[in-house]
């Protein structure tokens, strides 16, 4: 395929993709399925772009581009007509193409193409390239019969399928990875994040039909106030007057985020897919001309949405999709010339799972053998045992006093354990612990009491470290334990200011 200059300047590394990219095309047979890897904000339109005019210009063929989400549809158009490429969206008012032989590339929803195909009313002729944007989505692979003599360019930022039955391998025939996020970041083409986790137990999470955790438990464990309080204490010390764009589980979840920061003065909107398209203008709009703006949001920002201007990205949820990881901190990496650098607060273990943003993927590996990787992601369960303590620096802050708030729950049990003593003796000394803290930050018992609220969150992780180790973890019998530790703690400070 012969390529004749761009007509927009590309950088280098999209000049060298496209050409990886045409030179694989030029060895293949008509019905190729190849498969395009660039990290988010590197600019996989622009280059698809491109390579739509070069080949309709070296073959006089013609192309279909493929998107999920209306949004991306009118994108993916306006920036084909940057580049000089006259096209058609098939949305859902064309119901017909009687004038289909005037355009030489159409763009479409998934769904929308699909309905109308199987419908007989629209047929596509000529077609000799079908491009896939944001290719991981299982939803494109039922388009693939009525292309099945043409070639197939999937391209996404995370060549992992979000259905773990469907790999992307079975769809594709090979994969090429553009440049990683750490070179892009080193050539000044992306921001640097500087990432901040706070420890979540995240144990009571179910997981779903799809393989990620359920909205249900995800908004009963976020929507909870120790959660709340924890997500705006996090926000106040990392990102406070910071342009913050909040991903949430749940749309519960993010109306009591959007009441939390509210009533603590904060400058804060809410958005959802439910939200009608004139309203969600005015939020996007407003969230970009505000600098101190916080929007917390559900599942509609992750892709297709693009604000430089943003500087903090909190993942108030957890997720097994190593691509919603991806997405969601890619939200805040777009770069400007006052800005080099963007936050991401983590507080949903993420950061554990899946590593830092900008460390080495391989993804050709992750292709070609997703179970494996998929297999061998860091469990909850083995996150969790890695922690030293669930504290938040806003609760140790309310015991100055004490030289060290944190106990070592595991280390406790192997200790009684080598003494011959009983297994529950680890937890007792641990509730004493606890007993001693409160009682040097406190002038009486009342006082003690009270601290004592503070530490819920940290005794449920002190039982449940306790139950890895003696293998016990039913959620009757953790109540149980909860309820006896409580109770214990009270009668330890009452004798304490008793004596």
């Amino acid at each position: 395929m012969s390529q004749t200059a761009a007509r927009k300047t590309l950088y280098n590394y999209q000049e060298e993709a496209i050409n990886s990219i045409f030179y694989a095309l030029d060895e293949a047979p008509n019905n190729y399925h190849l498969l395009f890897q660039l990290p988010t904000g590197g600019g996989k339109t622009v280059i698809f772009s491109e390579i739509v005019r070069r080949y309709i210009e070296s073959t006089q063929k013609k192309v279909v581009v493929l998107t999920h989400r209306i949004e991306l549809s009118k994108q993916t158009s306006n920036m084909l007509t940057e580049f000089g490429v006259r096209n058609k969206v098939i949305n859902s008012q064309v119901k017909e193409l009687p004038d289909q032989h005037e355009y030489m590339c159409f763009v479409a929803m998934v769904e929308t193409l699909n309905n109308r195909l199987q419908d007989g009313k629209l047929a596509l002729d000529e077609i000799g390239l079908v491009i896939i944007d944001e290719a991981h989505y299982n939803s494109f692979s039922k388009l693939f019969q009525y292309f099945d003599s043409s070639i197939i360019l999937g391209v996404t930022a995370t060549p992992l399928s979000s259905n773990i039955k469907l790999p992307m391998k079975d769809n594709y025939n090979e994969l090429i990875t553009g440049c990683s996020i750490s070179h892009l970041i080193g050539e000044g083409f992306l921001s640097k994040a500087t990432t901040y986790k706070y420890d979540v137990g995240l144990t009571s999470l179910k997981i779903g039909a799809s393989g990620d955790y359920t909205v249900k438990s995800s908004e009963e464990l976020y929507g909870h106030i120790t959660m709340l309080d924890k997500l705006l204490h996090a926000y106040e010390e990392k990102g406070k007057g910071t342009k913050t764009l909040i991903f949430n589980n749940g749309i519960n979840t993010s109306w009591h985020v959007y009441y939390t920061f509210k009533e603590a003065g904060h400058n804060v909107r809410h958005l959802d897919s439910t939200i009608g398209a004139q309203e969600r203008k005015e939020i996007l709009d407003w969230f970009r001309t505000t600098p101190d703006a916080v929007l917390t949001s559900v599942g509609i920002l992750t892709t297709g949405f693009d604000e430089p201007t943003i500087e903090t990205i909190i993942i108030n949820r957890a997720t097994k999709s190593l691509a919603l990881y991806f997405q969601m901190i890619g939200r805040g990496s777009r770069i400007l010339p006052d800005k080099k650098n963007f936050t991401v607060i983590d507080l949903g273990n993420n950061l554990l799972r899946f590593g830092l943003w900008d460390s080495f993927v391989d993804w050709q590996k992750i292709f070609k053998s997703p179970s494996y990787y998929l297999e061998n992601i860091k469990t909850d369960e083995d996150i969790e045992m890695e922690f030293i303590s669930a504290m938040s620096d806003a609760v140790k802050a309310k015991f100055p006093n004490s030289e060290s708030v944190e106990f070592d729950v595991r280390k406790e049990y192997k200790s009684v354990i080598r003494q011959g003593l009983k297994s529950k003796e680890a937890l007792t000394r641990a509730m004493l612990q606890h007993a001693q803290i409160c009682k040097e930050n406190s002038e009486d018992v009342y006082d003690a009491w009270e601290l004592t609220k503070l530490l819920d969150e940290d005794i449920k992780y002190r039982i449940k470290q306790y139950s890895y180790c003696i293998m016990k973890s039913s959620k009757n019998y953790l109540n149980w334990l909860e309820e006896d530790y409580k109770k214990l703690l009270r009668s330890e400070l009452n004798k304490m200011f008793a004596d």
